[in-house]
């Protein structure tokens, strides 16, 4: 005889299940670290004041 389930809970599980699979593509698609992403920021701040210095007039 077979287990009788409930519908409504399987339905939830595969949605949860899906929903973590695409989480995990986004992470490895448009994922940094936050070490990343204060290292790039803090490389653009460096970069822009020495354009800013560069300068000619204000």
């Amino acid at each position: 005889m077979a287990d009788i389930i409930n519908l409504r809970t399987a339905r939830k599980r595969k949605k949860r299940e899906e929903n973590k699979t695409q989480a995990e593509h986004n992470r490895i698609k448009y994922g940094q670290s936050k070490h990343e992403k204060t290292l790039n920021k803090k490389q653009d701040d460096l970069e822009n004041l020495k354009l800013d210095g560069h300068k000619l007039t204000d």
